[in-house]
């Protein structure tokens, strides 16, 4: 006796078996087709359990445009601008730090400790090929990309324009002729004034210190190009600075700040050397703030002091002042250039910075080569205003790394 197996009827059924038949014969289930933004993101997901942020870095680096500088082509970049996803050199870094953290946060892919976050946000940009299909998209004829050897006033023009500016901007096919826009357009800028006579401060700083911190409250305010524009010649001074070496500075505690608050405050600090600037996060409602943040400044050839600056936090008025104070960082420069090549493992004390009542120090501020780095640990009191000391940890990085 044969069995015979009955086909199966092409018309579907209908009624409320139907969705069930569609989802049956269906070539694959609706689960297994998602969009592009959901694959993206599975696929981060899927990386993020097998990989740390480090490792995806590093695989990061090995992607098309990646391997080299996304401004002047330098091989093997180091420096990555958080802000603008792109890996740079560190030549090219220095300049990005010149431009503010606000338009260009600017990491180690070595030095810094980076989170899955981080790594996320970087990844989601799409790299150094992506970014500058955006931010080269109209380059003019007879302008040149920066090379590997190029000075750095050739670096800072370009840099500027390209992203401070956005000069070549995608769809901004005027700008593509060399020519600035004559229509409003928006530029991010953060102004300094750093001050070298500490003794002038509360005169020369008395206001610029408030601005400071409001500054960093209103860091994206639009300014008018056709208003504000800076000569060409003043336009690239800021830029045009050599960088002779990196210091960490890891912003440990502070300890009994002042109320700026009704009970308490909610501070935080601003590092600002030369013409650069960054800034820690805000802890709430503290007066013995415990930040432990490292922040990486670029050192200008002629060393300017690090300047510290300490606010509190406000939502709807301007950000109170809670003191300040100057590091002298050039013992630590001077240590780091006598010792780069050093081959001592030992811990070994190279000098110090002695505590005075000029300086504030609490306690000497010792210059120290542990493990190959040249480290300094600072103590120091918060000045014009009433109470409040800090506590800060730097290491001085050659440009090498």
């Amino acid at each position: 006796m044969s069995t015979q197996y009955e086909q199966s009827d092409p018309t579907p059924p209908s009624g409320s078996g139907s969705c069930l038949y569609d989802l049956l014969c269906s070539e694959s289930p609706r689960w297994d087709r998602p969009s592009d933004a959901e694959s993206a993101s599975w696929f981060i997901r899927k990386e993020r359990r097998s990989l740390g942020p480090q490792e995806r870095l590093e695989r990061m680096l090995e992607e098309s445009g990646n391997h080299v500088c996304a401004d002047c082509g330098s091989p093997d970049p180091k420096w990555v601008s958080l802000s603008l996803g792109v890996f740079i050199c560190i030549k090219c870094s220095g300049v990005h730090r010149s431009l503010g953290s606000h338009i260009s946060k600017v990491l180690s892919v070595k030095l810094d400790e980076w989170t899955d976050d981080q790594v996320d946000s970087l990844a989601n940009l799409g790299g150094n090929n992506v970014v500058n299909s955006k931010y080269e998209a109209f380059l003019p004829d007879n302008l040149n990309k920066p090379r590997p050897d190029s000075s750095i006033e050739e670096r800072s023009d370009y840099i500027r324009r390209k992203y401070e500016m956005q000069q070549f901007l995608e769809g901004n096919e005027e700008t593509g002729c060399g020519h600035q826009p004559h229509h409003r357009t928006s530029v991010l800028t953060l102004q300094i004034t750093p001050s070298h006579h500490f003794s002038d401060k509360k005169n020369s700083e008395k206001h610029s210190r408030h601005r400071l911190g409001h500054k960093f409250r209103n860091s994206w305010v639009r300014k008018d190009i056709d208003q504000h524009k800076p000569s060409k010649k003043s336009s690239s001074l800021a830029g045009m600075v050599e960088f002779v070496g990196l210091v960490k500075v890891n912003v440990v505690k502070g300890t009994n700040l002042a109320v700026r608050d009704m009970v308490s405050s909610d501070p935080y600090v601003i590092l600002s050397l030369g013409q650069q600037s960054v800034k820690t996060r805000v802890i709430k409602n503290n007066l013995n703030p415990v930040w432990n943040e490292s922040l990486m400044l670029s050192i200008p050839e002629n060393v300017p002091p690090l300047k510290v600056f300490v606010y509190d936090k406000d939502t709807f008025k301007a950000d109170d002042f809670m003191g300040d104070a100057e590091i002298d960082i050039q013992p630590l420069v001077a240590a780091a250039k006598a010792y780069e090549k050093s081959e001592i493992h030992e811990p070994l004390q190279l000098g110090k910075w002695v505590s005075n009542k000029d300086n504030q120090l609490i306690s000497d501020g010792t210059i120290t080569l542990t493990d190959g780095k040249i480290k300094q640990e600072i103590s120091i009191r918060l000045q014009n205003v009433e109470r409040g000391t800090l506590e800060i940890e730097l290491e001085c990085v050659p440009l090498t790394q």
